[in-house]
């Protein structure tokens, strides 16, 4: 059994020294991450510096080329839409016309329906009035026009009388 003891005593110091190397090996390896993260940034901050302008413009190109294909494709969807909207908005005219048509008819039939009842008279009733009054006036015209004369037999001669001579009177002073 000491053999063991002496064999494990020998393999802890090994796994000990192997431990020690497999943790200096991985910190440097942490390392040498850590500075080509580094060195990555810094190169990528230079880049953007020195390239910046030339990537904005190019970005700021796309974006009104991007914008100039959506402008397009709106703009024909928008006269479709236009197109549309007022082909909905001339039938909704048209309904409403329609209808406010037949409202109104319906209301004059039952104003000329009221009227009737009441004895009021119509358009009809009116004109043929208007026709009897003109025929009547030009009846009264005809009976009053003056006659031609008959031929009278000749009137006795009747004295004159003298005519009066009227004095003129003096105006007041004012």
């Amino acid at each position: 059994m000491a053999k063991f003891k002496k064999t494990a005593g020998k393999t802890a110091n090994r796994g000990a020294g192997n431990a020690q190397a497999q943790a200096e090996r991985l910190s440097k390896t942490l390392s040498e991450s850590a500075q080509q993260i580094w060195l990555a940034g810094v190169g990528a901050f230079g880049r953007a510096q020195a390239e910046g302008h030339k990537l904005f413009e190019a970005l700021v190109k796309e974006g009104l080329s991007l914008e100039k294909t959506a402008r397009g494709f709106a703009g024909g969807r928008a006269d479709f839409v236009r197109d549309a909207v007022e082909n909905h908005v001339g039938q909704a005219r048209e309904r409403a016309t329609d209808t406010w048509d037949k409202l109104e008819k319906v209301f004059e039939v039952r104003v000329q329906k009221a009227l009737v009842k009441l004895g009021v008279p119509g358009r009809e009733d009116l004109a043929d009035l208007a026709r009897r009054v003109e025929g009547l006036t030009a009846e009264l015209r005809r009976q009053q026009a003056p006659k031609p004369a008959a031929k009278r037999a000749p009137a006795k001669a009747t004295k004159k009388a003298a005519p009066r001579k009227v004095a003129k009177r003096a105006k007041p002073a004012a």
